[in-house]
């Protein structure tokens, strides 16, 4: 459970639409998390590239403008950075349908909290007991 977990790191948000991403940031703030939110996938990888050790989570939709999309994003981190767990939310497609080749957790929008919550508490369990 999520409120049990000491520390819980650094979550990168990555997602276009601002009252999503706002909303995204609240949610896991209020459960203990604390984030750091980018609106493309671009900026992501740039951030990734100064800070990767900071993050415990890439969390990110699929379709975004830029050059990279989450997919992009979620394949260079998992060939990166292997140690950071990837959360891959999307209404669109799924990681399968949009070519990402790591093993990730995946949540369809429009999720409830609880399984947003979830879906996280997956994805850093998918490391740490990996």
């Amino acid at each position: 459970m999520a409120a049990d977990v000491p520390n819980k790191g650094l979550i990168l948000v990555v997602e276009d639409e601002e009252i999503i991403r706002d909303f995204v940031c609240e949610i896991l703030g209020d459960e203990g998390y604390d984030t750091y939110a980018l609106e493309s996938a671009d900026k992501a990888e740039q951030y990734l590239n100064d800070h990767a050790g900071n993050v415990s989570l890439l969390l990110t939709d699929i379709l975004m403008p830029g050059t990279l999309n989450g997919a992009d994003l979620a394949n260079l981190s998992g060939n990166k950075w292997p140690e950071i767990p990837i959360l891959i939310m999307s209404g669109h497609e799924t990681p399968e349908s949009s070519g990402v080749v790591h093993p990730v957790e995946f949540i369809r929008k429009p999720w409830s909290f609880g399984q947003l919550i979830d879906g996280v508490d997956r994805a850093l369990l998918s490391v740490k007991g990996a």
